[in-house]
């Protein structure tokens, strides 16, 4: 159950992200367990928990982080280089829905006419926002998502932040990488 009392604005020091962020995650994007859109009114794009094994961070935190997300929605194009957007995502075992598995859910902060499943996502995260909660309605966890979505964008506002939305990993879909992580 979520505390009571006011939460902070914004996540992460101001002079930018300190250990251990940044953190770099990636992965094909994957159908999840079809309750972002349809249940919550937000949408995400998961990757396979296989994702935490880049650059080592499988044993990280459960809770709710943020950062920048690289997507390439057009991957047959030979010219794409894919998109930077603003992301806040839940890693962890959403103990509202009760899983019995462990997931990597990515809100990308942008409207898509459609869905992009088997598009390569990379992961910046640059900060840890909150703990995941059990929550008593879906009401409280879909006012928590949105004001950990109002955190998100004033924290990646930030000029330390802001820059780091340039950091060339991001659109690097190599087709290793793709191979690697997704199987």
């Amino acid at each position: 159950m979520r505390p009571d009392g006011r939460r902070p604005l914004t996540a992460g020091p101001d002079e930018g992200p300190q250990a251990p962020f940044p953190l770099k995650l990636n992965g094909k994007v994957i159908k999840g367990f079809g309750r972002g859109s349809k249940d919550l009114g937000i949408a995400t794009a998961n990757i396979p928990i296989s994702g935490l094994t880049v650059g080592g961070n499988e044993d990280v935190e459960s809770g709710v982080y943020y950062g920048w997300a690289g997507l390439n929605v057009d991957a047959a194009a030979e010219s794409s280089k894919g998109t930077v957007f603003p992301m806040v995502m839940s890693i962890g075992w959403n103990p509202f829905y009760k899983n019995t598995v462990r997931s990597v859910e990515v809100h990308i902060m942008h409207k898509f006419p459609k869905d992009f499943y088997g598009a390569h996502m990379n992961l910046l995260i640059l900060g840890f926002i909150r703990p995941e909660y059990d929550y008593v309605s879906k009401e409280s966890l879909i006012e928590d998502i949105n004001f950990d979505i109002d955190v998100t964008r004033r924290s990646l506002a930030r000029d330390s932040y802001e820059r780091l939305k340039t950091d060339p990993y991001l659109l690097v879909f190599a087709e290793e990488e793709i191979n690697d992580v997704a199987s």
